[in-house]
């Protein structure tokens, strides 16, 4: 049974969002030491959601918009 593209989408969010959330997370930890878990949150959560909305999404779409769509490459 082939993936939807919901599916595949989500299996390319996934490998483009991990090592930007550890990125960031591990550089809020190291300039915001004592903080509580929800204060290094309220930081994170900004920059990741305009990282992915600005960058990540468009950089997929537009170079695996053709697997995500399932659509089959024409031979030239």
């Amino acid at each position: 049974m082939p993936f939807s593209a919901r599916a595949r989408m989500a299996f390319l969010m996934t490998f483009a969002v991990y090592p930007v959330v550890v990125l960031y997370a591990t550089i809020i930890g190291a300039l915001t030491p004592g903080w509580e878990f929800w204060q290094r949150s309220l930081i994170l959560v900004p920059f990741m959601a305009s990282t992915i909305v600005f960058f990540i999404v468009p950089f997929i779409t537009t170079r695996f918009g053709a697997f995500i769509a399932g659509k089959k490459k024409v031979a030239a």
